[in-house]
């Protein structure tokens, strides 16, 4: 049990360091479990449980956003309804294609190449310098939170990144950086929380009392990494811009590619 528990906590700081970052946590987690030993269903439904970690690191980080204010009531539903409008894309993919998109994608190889190729992405977004046309979130209109919605698809390839997949798409769009990564951060909680749900209402068989622990751990775990990581990086994002992440997938895909 203390080799799980120590599993456990080892995945939830990936997690924790991963989520929000655009370098993708589904793919960190699919190499870890491998080096690990950890694999099977448990270890997918773990996988995606302790995301709920993350999401209320977030949730905790914007809660003057995520909690309506008295006179705040009509931006508070353009927000999240335009975010609402912006997870169906991938949830009309994601239900249909889920067991082949498990089947055939989720393994090292998939991943490395996913991590290169978005690399590439946001290399080409970096140097294409492209124009800043929407720096508050007010100006956020419904047809660009759908593309970002859609942006958002590329992630159901392990290794690409939710968080780099909505960040390309919105700074294609004339998001400024900072409102792009905070955007993604909002789309994180549904998406997230409902795939949660969704894997958790799937799960054939029922939970041991060891499993509930681990879930536990890792949650808890990723729950302080990822706060820590959300609060420097808003700060990183104001100042920098992502190649440092695009290198770090590039060398990592490469690595993956020679050992997998």
């Amino acid at each position: 049990m203390f080799v799980d528990i120590m599993k456990a906590i080892i995945l939830g700081i990936v997690e924790g360091l991963t989520e929000f970052l655009p370098v993708s946590s589904t793919g960190h987690l699919i190499i870890a479990n491998k080096y690990l030993n950890f694999e099977g269903d448990f270890a997918n439904l773990f996988a995606v449980v302790i995301q709920t970690g993350a999401i209320l690191a977030v949730i905790l980080y914007f809660r003057d956003k995520v909690f309506p204010k008295r006179g705040e009531m009509k931006i508070y539903v353009s927000r999240w309804s335009k975010v609402a409008l912006a997870v169906l894309p991938a949830v009309a993919i994601a239900l249909p294609f889920e067991d082949a998109i498990d089947e055939l994608l989720f393994n090292p190889t998939v991943v490395a190449i996913a991590l290169v190729v978005g690399a590439i992405l946001l290399l080409f977004v970096e140097n294409k310098h492209f124009r800043v046309l929407v720096r508050d979130e007010q100006q956020i209109t419904y047809r660009a939170a759908l593309f970002v919605g859609i942006a958002q698809c590329m992630a159901l390839v392990p290794g690409m990144s939710r968080s780099a997949s909505t960040i390309i798409g919105a700074v294609v769009i004339g998001f400024s950086r900072s409102l792009a990564a905070e955007f993604s951060f909002y789309l994180a909680i549904p998406t997230l929380v409902g795939a949660g749900i969704y894997k958790m209402a799937k799960y054939e068989q029922a939970l041991t009392q060891p499993e509930w622990i681990l879930l536990a751990v890792g949650t808890f775990v990723s729950f302080v990494v990822a706060y820590v990581v959300v609060a420097g990086f808003m700060g990183y994002i104001k100042k920098h811009d992502f190649k440092p992440f695009a290198w770090y997938r590039i060398v990592l895909g490469a690595l993956v590619l020679l050992f997998a």
